[in-house]
């Protein structure tokens, strides 16, 4: 059977059919449009999936969608949506009245770690959690190749846990959360604390290359926080794999220096947990829906 996925963005739709073995059979783009509401979001939604759905002739498929926020068990409202419109909203509830058909929806880390499980770095491996680092910082866990997403919706959201409870504030209410410390987002957020100037994470890292002193004491805690926090993460799971992406996911030296800072923290004589960059990419989000769906 083939396998229809959508992944929501605040800025555009993304689809993709996929044959039983994980060949792209075709994908299509859409802008979200966001601004005009909730409503006009479902219908973009419905529009993108009609025309996923002809390319197949009528084939049965599979259906996922990812977004930026999870609908939560106890509810069946979204939560936690940077389209903050869908927030609130039942929104899975609305879709499959819309489509008139199931509908699984899941995180978007939780469909890149799906992807990187099945089709990506994280082959073969049992247990894989699945990290990104972008603007904020999410994870997702797979186990056998299903999606582990716990009574609350809130499995793998390693982001949030503290790391140091005098930290920055994060916008989740509390102190000192990884994603503050090692998001592409909160790097620029301390550089900007300790030093009065903004900079990119791309900036940031270009100085470091050039032994800016202030870019090099920035990354160098930047290592010491992602050791600590992986190394909590690995104490916890022992996963088979992880697997790192979003924009600091690209920043070659996490995977030789920030690796080493993580082998001085784990609960082991070594450090045995590979630690992989991502294979799939930005197709990640949306191969993993198709992945995911019902």
């Amino acid at each position: 059977m083939n396998r229809m996925g959508m992944d929501l963005g605040g800025t555009k739709i993304e689809g993709i059919v996929l044959d039983a073995q994980g060949q792209e059979l075709f994908r299509k783009r859409v802008e979200t449009q966001r601004e005009k509401g909730y409503q006009h979001i479902l219908n973009r939604i419905k529009s993108l999936h009609d025309d996923l759905a002809a390319s197949t002739g009528g084939a049965p498929h599979t259906l996922g969608i990812g977004t930026p926020g999870v609908v939560a068990p106890r509810t069946g409202l979204m939560k936690n949506s940077n389209t903050v419109c869908m927030n609130g909203q039942p929104v899975k509830a609305d879709l499959e009245k819309l489509l008139g058909r199931p509908v699984e929806m899941q995180n978007d880390a939780n469909c890149f770690a799906m992807a990187e499980a099945l089709l990506g770095a994280g082959r073969g491996h049992k247990l894989v959690f699945g990290v990104i680092m972008g603007t904020g910082c999410g994870g997702g866990l797979v186990y056998k190749g299903e999606v582990i997403t716990g009574p609350q919706g809130i499995a793998g959201e390693w982001g949030h846990m503290c790391i140091d409870p005098e930290g920055p504030l994060c916008y989740c209410g509390q102190k000192g959360c990884v994603e503050t410390f090692i998001s592409g987002g909160g790097l620029q957020r301390r550089y900007e604390a300790q030093y009065g100037v903004q900079k990119s994470f791309f900036e940031i890292e270009q100085d470091y290359r050039q032994g800016e002193p202030k870019a090099v004491a920035l990354i160098q805690e930047f290592f010491r926080r992602f050791g600590r926090a992986m190394a909590n993460l690995i104490d916890v799971l022992d996963p088979d794999a992880i697997v790192l992406g979003g924009g600091v996911s690209k920043f070659e030296d996490v995977y030789t220096l920030g690796v080493a800072e993580v082998a001085k923290y784990v609960f082991n004589d070594r450090l045995e947990t590979p630690i992989l960059k991502h294979q799939i990419g930005d197709s990640a989000g949306v191969i993993g829906a198709a992945l995911v769906g019902i």
